[in-house]
């Protein structure tokens, strides 16, 4: 299984917590220690602080360092391990024209990123329910063969941060402008949440390697105007799987 994070997300959450607990008290007994001029006490407080932050430090790296690049083909699924459950996802399409619905790219070619997201109703415990599961907030980056790299210029779809029960599934189109001469390039979906790069073992964390998908760009340009019908369809917000399939039908 393709994850982001290689430690255990419960894991990875105690640990923070746990140490950031630490810390929050050492940090009162230091001020406390400043205060009434215990500088010997102060001094080995703040060792005690400095040497639980190099050991989390330490653990952070030793993780990453562990960790492996992963380039994922069209249809294979990345996992985002919440605290009791897997959301996946994968790439479902990619397509590419010079216009988009009544707009004309003055710069390159739209490229658009069909992304399906699915609650992993296996990897949730018995006692959880079927309550709904919110997604943390996701960043998109598309980097080319050069190193270059490119934000989402629209959506379209189901947005990544609607909830889901288990079992349940959604695609979202994400639309990039990219130079014509870009051929191959990758796409890495990871959480945005700043506090993830603090996490012991997750994806953003220092110095972790990215598990990402690769996207195969030599393909025809799409140009018909029954192109341009698939284009405004796929942008429609609140589009449905059933709304594409039939477009696809047309």
């Amino acid at each position: 299984m393709n994850t982001n994070v290689n430690l255990a997300a419960p894991i990875g959450a105690l640990a923070l917590l746990g140490t950031g607990s630490l810390l929050f008290v050492t940090a009162i007994v230091l001020v406390q220690s400043l205060i009434v001029r215990k500088r010997v006490r102060a001094k080995v407080v703040l060792v005690v602080m400095l040497v639980i932050a190099g050991a989390y430090l330490s653990a952070m790296l030793i993780f990453s360092f562990a960790s492996h690049e992963k380039d994922l083909a069209r249809g294979e699924e990345k996992h985002f391990c919440e605290l009791d459950c897997h959301l996946a996802c994968s790439i479902t399409n990619v397509q590419q024209s010079r216009t988009l619905g009544n707009q004309s790219s003055a710069s390159g070619v739209y490229t658009v990123v069909t992304i399906k997201t699915r609650f992993d109703e296996t990897t949730i415990a018995p006692w959880r329910g079927n309550g709904l599961l919110y997604p943390n907030s996701r960043v998109l980056t598309l980097i080319d063969e050069h190193g270059n790299r490119y934000g989402p210029s629209s959506q379209g779809g189901t947005s990544l941060t609607t909830p889901l029960r288990p079992g349940e599934s959604y695609t979202t189109d994400i639309v990039f402008n990219l130079p014509p001469e870009v051929k191959t390039a990758k796409l890495l979906i990871n959480e945005g949440d700043w506090v993830t790069r603090l996490v012991i073992g997750h994806e953003n964390s220092l110095l972790h390697r990215k598990a990402e998908f690769h996207l195969d760009l030599n393909q025809p340009v799409a140009r018909s105007a029954h192109d341009e019908l698939l284009w405004i369809a796929t942008l429609s917000p609140g589009r449905t799987n059933a709304t594409i399939a039939s477009s696809n039908n047309e």
